[in-house]
């Protein structure tokens, strides 16, 4: 046994020094936890359970105060699972719930992650804040404008931490490269592209079927429309529906455009203009665009993001990206580092270039770690990307596809929450059904 317990103490140890703690097997992680006082645990229920939901989790359990005492999906098969992977993390004796609202009733629960499809997002955020719980949600935050703007709302009266999963906003070279334009260094930025090129095959067409045992189909439906059961719909594919999300531009969009957002200053724009469609593959089953053209007019610079499903070379080499276009520079950040290429004039270059500089840090452990230690020291100005950075982004993803959806250049009024189009302004709130009701806050 002795000799087992140094093999998952050095496993931990080479893999912490080699920046791959993410690798940890889950029995390694449970050896390197630290024991803390009971009256420093930090209670959290987990929703949503599968990929992002079984990712982030594993990086809460790094940090030593985190106690895990509740799971909860919709699907049997993936609850089962992860209570099995769970207790070899150290959490035999975990609480199973199918019904969020269930465990929201659990009165020693402190906080919880939130990892759900994105038209579970608003409902369960509310739910849970009135439940007094703290909240770590999934990007995108919401499903629509009306939702993203109900849930700062409902955020900013409940005296609550609430920490959206905007992860890269905690990673060190992302820091920095948003300093860097802050500086002034790359001169006058008049614009700023974002892309994801993901190179990717068409979605099989597959006929409707049985919801599959151990699944509560309803429940995972909750406030979107009522339709049969279909494979392509549900878990990972649900994302290319607009009943349940926006698609590549809510995915990695709001993930890219928020660093535009954060390194500029800006907020919600003042018009947007989208091209696209099913270009690429017009005949498979998603219904998101698997191309799409975007420009953001801020005032002071324009924002483009483009994304395409089937082509995988992006911009500057680079599949995935943002740029920020300066009279003396480009600046150029992806997850993998920074860099920036100085401009050219007679003279010679307007400035030093940066070679590239590698990321060094894992950003969804370092955004756990921030979210917990805000619940601890209550101060909600130290959060990493709070509800309204989240809303914001989430905002300006949902402009790119309604302009798409409404045909036209839309101009967006932000005192009055409401486009110059009547068919953008009605895609600015869903429509709840099957009995549940848009949150009032």
């Amino acid at each position: 046994m002795s000799s087992r317990r140094n093999f998952i103490r050095n496993t931990a140890a080479t893999l912490g020094g080699l920046g791959l703690m993410e690798l940890l097997p889950l029995e390694a992680l449970a050896s390197i936890r630290k024991k803390v006082a009971p009256s420093d645990r930090i209670n959290v229920g987990l929703i949503g359970v599968k990929n992002q939901g079984f990712n982030n989790i594993r990086a809460f359990l790094k940090i030593n105060e985190i106690n895990l005492t509740a799971i909860c999906d919709v699907d049997d098969e993936q609850l089962d699972k992860r209570k099995a992977d769970l207790s070899k993390a150290g959490f035999p004796n975990l609480k199973v719930y199918k019904d969020y609202r269930k465990m929201l009733e659990d009165k020693e629960l402190d906080a919880v992650l939130v990892a759900t499809p994105d038209h579970w997002h608003c409902l369960q955020l509310v739910d849970s804040l009135s439940a007094g719980k703290h909240v770590y949600v999934e990007k995108p935050v919401a499903n629509s404008i009306a939702e993203a703007k109900a849930m700062v709302r409902a955020v900013e009266a409940s005296g609550k931490v609430v920490q959206v999963n905007q992860w890269q906003r905690s990673q060190k070279h992302f820091k920095d490269a948003v300093a860097f334009v802050k500086s002034g260094q790359l001169g006058t930025i008049i614009n700023t592209k974002t892309w994801m090129y993901r190179g990717t095959t068409p979605l099989p067409n597959v006929a409707n079927g049985l919801v599959p045992a151990g699944v509560d189909y309803d429940m995972w439906l909750g406030p979107a429309l009522k339709r049969p059961f279909n494979a392509n719909r549900f878990h990972y594919e649900f994302r290319w529906f607009w009943d349940y999300a926006g698609g590549l531009m809510c995915d990695w969009g709001v993930h890219l455009i928020d660093i535009v957002l954060w390194g500029m200053g800006a907020s919600e724009p003042l018009s947007v203009s989208s091209v696209g469609g099913k270009r690429l593959f017009p005949d498979d089953p998603r219904e998101t665009p698997d191309y799409i053209h975007v420009t953001y007019d801020f005032g002071s610079f324009s924002n483009t993001w483009e994304h395409y499903m089937g082509i995988g070379a992006g911009q500057y080499g680079k599949g995935h990206g943002i740029a920020f276009i300066g009279t003396k520079g480009t600046l150029v950040v992806t997850r993998n580092g920074w860099e920036v290429i100085p401009e050219k004039d007679g003279k010679g270059f307007r400035m030093e270039a940066v070679p590239l500089i590698e990321k060094s840090d894992n950003g969804l452990e370092l955004h756990a770690r921030n979210f917990v230690e805000v619940m601890k020291n209550g101060k909600p100005e130290q959060l990493a990307c709070p509800i309204h950075a989240g809303a914001t982004v989430a905002i300006n993803a949902h402009m790119g596809n309604v302009s798409l959806r409404s045909g036209d250049r839309i101009q967006w009024d932000a005192a009055k929450g409401k486009f110059d189009n009547k068919k953008a302004n009605a895609l600015i709130k869903p429509t709840y059904h099957n009995g549940f009701v848009f949150p009032k806050v």
